[in-house]
């Protein structure tokens, strides 16, 4: 998933940089279907995100109020996955969050439109 949102977020900046004629409209509809499959996709890693991260917050209070050695390897291996689901829904975070800006360039090469100035 990760080369495949890099490697589209490249595909439309160049696309945007370029002085090749393009038909804006049907690339509006094309990135909003791609925004769609992205958004649909950080929500379901922060659906699972927050339960691992609730899990292992449940497992840490076990082990405080029991001191059961056995809790320990159960924690370390949800800390295990609970590094880098984090890792991976700040990319898509961060992803469908520029998405909304190409989209908004997009926007501004068919009609004048809203634009937050980079930076």
């Amino acid at each position: 998933m990760k080369k495949r949102i890099l490697a589209y977020l490249d595909y439309i900046d160049r696309m945007l940089q370029s002085d090749e004629e393009q038909d804006w409209e049907r690339q509006v509809k094309l990135h909003l279907d791609q925004i769609q499959f992205f958004s649909h996709e950080r929500l379901v890693h922060l659906i699972v995100f927050v339960l691992v991260a609730v899990c292992t917050v449940i497992s840490i209070l076990a082990y405080v109020i029991s001191s059961a050695i056995m809790l320990l390897p159960l924690i370390l291996m949800l800390f295990v996955l609970l590094v880098p689901y984090c890792m991976h829904y700040y990319l898509l975070e961060n992803s469908v969050q520029k998405m909304y800006q190409q989209y908004d360039e997009m926007i501004g090469k068919i009609t004048p439109y809203f634009s937050m100035k980079k930076g």
